[in-house]
């Protein structure tokens, strides 16, 4: 699946993609500083990195909705998208989950249950972005799509058949 919604011939939602995965780990991270006796303020940088990892994955599934709209339907390609995007959209459900039993607590803590539930959403988060890079990297034959075909000056000259020579 080809991404059609690009900035500088650079595909927009393998970038979205990585904002709340650095925003939910993040908020773990504090939960966890918080729960082991750290200050005050790590529940609530915690609870605004969760409400800044909600908006931007929605960002991100709104781009991976734009590029699903232009596979053909039936397609493997469809099907895999289709599946990658409920997987994430469920991660992104337990994280709003998460942020409004958070938002019951004046402090905006969570206890031991609630940080288990945090760390089941976020490896699935994780899971996620690894398959769909898994995805595109099969899809490109793990080659930049950029890339051209012909030889740069630095790098030596490969034969199918033959390895590169050692200096």
């Amino acid at each position: 699946m080809d991404s059609r919604l690009r900035i500088a011939n650079q595909a927009v939602q393998p970038v979205l993609v990585m904002f709340p995965l650095g925003l939910f780990a993040m908020a773990v991270l504090f939960d966890i500083g918080d729960l082991l006796g750290g200050p005050e303020i790590l529940g609530a940088l915690a609870y605004w990195n969760i409400v800044a990892g909600l908006v931007g994955g929605v960002l991100a599934a709104l781009a991976s909705a734009v590029d699903l709209i232009f596979v053909p339907n039936g397609t493997p390609a469809k099907r895999i998208g289709v599946l990658q995007g409920l997987a994430n959209m469920g991660v992104l459900i337990l994280f709003a989950v998460i942020l409004m039993l958070r938002m019951r607590t004046p402090d905006r803590v969570i206890g031991v249950g609630l940080l288990l539930v945090e760390l089941l959403a976020l490896a699935g988060a994780v899971l996620g972005a690894w398959y769909g890079g898994k995805m595109a990297d099969r899809r490109t034959g793990g080659v930049y799509q950029g890339a051209t075909s012909a030889p740069s000056a630095r790098s030596p000259r490969m034969s199918p058949g033959r390895p590169a020579s050692r200096r």
